[in-house]
């Protein structure tokens, strides 16, 4: 079939290829094992030598004495590095400690020597010879008693306020006022943190496994103290990241520092306890949630505080920020309180904020509801808003929060849930059915790409997004084979590498979006630059099945190459969108839970979650995305949990033999069903972001769903078998 587009038109609106279900370009790397990681790039920087780092034993003090003489002697090892041999280094603005410690030590291990040795055996049992005393300080490792010392957050906008909450609060005639607790978690992905780094006289490369590559070649380039355009960082394939790889780590500055010590390639990975206890974790939470309604449902006052800890320095978890945008109410207050704790850093994972944030809201919501007397559903419906509750004159760009509510409902049976806590029984299974609403934020981002025509009609695209398993290497694919008219495997893209014009990269959930939109107009540019070379009319050129026509020509669009490969490169911005319109995604999500009522054991049964946001540019891998992120949520539910030994200051269970996630076991079928929709006031894409959007929610929906079957509420996360055990009510 041959189509064609009038000028006029959004040539990405064809949708052969943009909206429909496509396997993954690079699938068959990926499932053959020969697409190379970081720590596998061997042809890349052959004779590499290995680097195992050491983390510092203690969480807060100093070391007093390092004597790394034994070590220098042990069979293999070339190097060893300190901060004592190191030479200056700064610290990138993406960290908040240091990533190679001493004499100070911010947190359990801290980085503090790295040892190079020919095999990865040797420099692991060199390691072990180091010989490093600390003078240990007490430190703050418990947030519920720091929470009176919180501070308010300098940075950011940590309170609001909109009309009288206090007042309004107090006048409600039904109230809820609740504190709810999430724990610390892990990022936990496959692939650790690992790269290989190269010097070439005094330029660095290193291949490393990380989401956003310019962000992190400038804080290589600040930390040791070089020229950024001395840096190269190369990211073509990632085993996952949730957050945890958006800024340089600790495995990327030491194999620089030890490439330059050994003069030769280094390769380091962090071991599965370094990268829970030496990279970033998401914050435990301490929150109190607020809703006074009348009678009738309406919401009258919302207030959410929210209190986290950090390192000195760091910053909160957002965890209110969903409650600002949520749900309508005249009356509304918001606060964040930060905490300084001498753990590992706390930062970003997958839905920082809406996620923890929707934990505790949407259980408060579902606390109304029932004090109300009032389906849960309805509720969430009649507070529902078109506008931004704190800003009323900024609409939101499209919000269809109500028709995921609506259409879950139906496809899930909710009409067959028993409104009666404990009612619904299967044999010795208590039976019951959760919702919660989904919300995060649609975020956009400056993001550039290249794109090359050659003489075979071959078409390549560069930019240095990641693919972190979401799919980007096949969207961008889409998204170029959509503009230039020319099928999928005439299509290349190449990715990850900070030669390559700068994206948006893989964070925040506005990845997808906004690469495509920087692949969009660089392929706009490219499309007038080939009507020139072939003399017609850019405004009235069309393309096509690997043609380019205009009037009675059909030319191919090799041709235009013919003379010289054709290259163009542009990149997509937004200007002041974002203060005009608020622009979200929404969902809602369902859950049916089994408890066993003699032991208390919890089995999710089913799951559904129905997302509006924007056009859905390969609906395979965002289902693959959405289905994931349930699953993380499940885990937030029912078993993550980072445990804190408040003598040491570190995480106890730091391997996934005591940090739990949820295995195939664990999960029922998954159903996503994505609402027809496009958004033109987000990127020429009409896209928004959905991998953060399937987790926001997931975790209230199950704790939603275990009280509906049980009558015990449990409002600290994970709910375990010791939070419901003595709230179960009396076998028959």
């Amino acid at each position: 079939m041959k189509f064609t587009t009038p000028a006029t038109t959004n040539p990405i609106d064809q949708l052969r290829y943009i909206g429909r279900a496509t396997d993954r370009i690079e699938g068959p790397l990926k499932t053959t094992g020969t697409a190379p990681y970081a720590y596998e790039q061997n042809e890349a920087a052959p004779n590499a030598a290995y680097g195992h780092v050491l983390g510092a034993a203690i969480a807060r003090g100093r070391i007093t004495s390092m004597d790394t003489s034994a070590a220098l002697r042990a069979p293999g090892v070339l190097a060893v590095v300190s901060a004592a041999n190191a030479g200056k280094l700064g610290k990138g603005k993406m960290n908040t400690a240091r990533l190679l410690g001493g004499p100070e030590i911010e947190h359990y291990h801290q980085a503090v020597a790295l040892v190079v040795a020919e095999t990865f055996e040797q420099a692991r049992a060199a390691t072990q010879l180091i010989a490093v005393t600390y003078a240990q300080q007490k430190g703050k490792y418990d947030l519920a008693a720091a929470k009176s010392s919180a501070i308010k957050p300098r940075e950011g906008k940590p309170d609001t306020r909109v009309g009288d909450f206090a007042g309004a609060f107090a006048a409600a005639p039904v109230r809820i006022d609740a504190t709810y607790t999430t724990p610390d978690q892990s990022h936990a992905m496959m692939e650790p943190h690992a790269s290989i780094a190269a010097w070439n006289g005094d330029q660095l490369t290193i291949w490393t496994s990380n989401q956003m590559i310019a962000w992190s070649r400038g804080d290589v380039a600040l930390t040791l103290d070089i020229p950024k355009a001395k840096v190269r960082l190369i990211s073509p394939y990632i085993g996952g990241g949730f957050g945890g790889k958006l800024f340089v780590r600790a495995d990327a500055v030491l194999a620089a520092l030890g490439a330059r010590a050994a003069r030769r390639p280094v390769k380091v990975a962090l071991t599965r306890p370094q990268l829970m206890n030496n990279t970033t974790h998401r914050p435990a939470t301490i929150q109190r949630l607020r809703l006074g309604a009348t009678r009738a449902g309406k919401i009258t006052a919302i207030g959410h505080e929210s209190w986290s800890g950090d390192l000195e320095g760091g910053k909160p978890e957002t965890a209110v920020m969903q409650t600002r945008l949520l749900y309508a109410g005249a009356n509304r207050m918001t606060a964040m309180r930060l905490a300084v704790l001498d753990l590992p850093e706390g930062n970003a994972m997958r839905a920082p904020g809406e996620a923890p944030g929707l934990m505790a809201l949407e259980i408060a919501m579902d606390e109304l509801a029932e004090k109300l007397k009032m389906d849960p559903i309805a509720l969430r419906i009649v507070n529902d808003t078109k506008v931004d509750p704190e800003k009323p004159g900024r609409p939101f760009s499209q919000r269809r929060l109500i028709d995921c509510l609506r259409t879950g409902a139906v496809e899930f049976g909710w009409k067959e849930r028993s409104a009666t806590p404990g009612a619904k029984r299967d044999g010795r299974w208590l039976v019951g059915m959760g919702v919660a609403a989904a919300f995060r934020n649609n975020m956009v981002m400056k993001s550039a790409a290249r794109v090359h025509l050659d003489a075979q009609g071959v078409v390549t695209v560069e930019t240095d997004m990641t693919d972190i398993g979401t799919g980007s290497y096949t969207i961008i694919a889409q998204t170029a084979a959509e503009m230039l008219g020319v099928e999928l495997d005439r299509i290349v893209v190449r990715l990850g590498d900070s030669d390559f014009p700068v994206s948006a990269g893989s964070g925040g959930q506005w990845g997808g979006n906004s690469a495509t939109a920087g692949v969009y107009a660089a392929c706009v540019k490219l499309r007038q630059a080939v009507a020139v070379r072939l003399q017609m009319d850019p405004n009235e050129a069309r393309f096509s099945d690997g043609q380019v026509s205009s009037g009675e020509r059909d030319v191919p669009l090799a041709q235009a190459a013919r003379d010289g490969e054709l290259v163009a490169e542009d990149f997509m911005e937004y200007g002041d969108l974002d203060k005009k319109f608020q622009q979200s995604t929404f969902g809602a999500h369902f859950v049916e839970v089994g408890v066993d009522s003699y032991t208390g054991e919890v089995r999710i049964r089913r799951m559904l979650a129905v997302c509006a946001a924007g056009r859905i540019l390969n609906p395979k891998s965002a289902r693959s995305q959405v289905i994931g992120a349930m699953t993380m949520g499940a885990g937030a539910a029912l078993m993550e949990e980072l445990v804190v030994d408040q003598r040491g200051g570190f995480f106890v269970n730091h391997d996934l033999a005591g940090y739990e996630v949820p295995v195939h076991a664990d999960m029922p079928h998954q159903d996503v069903i994505f609402l027809e929709e496009t958004d033109p006031l987000s990127s020429p894409m009409k896209a928004k972001g959905v991998g953060e959007l399937g987790i926001c929610g997931v975790a209230a929906a199950i704790a939603n769903a275990i009280y509906n079957a049980t009558g015990a509420r449990v409002r600290e996360y994970p709910i375990t078998l010791d939070k419901l055990l003595d709230k179960l009510p009396a076998v028959a």
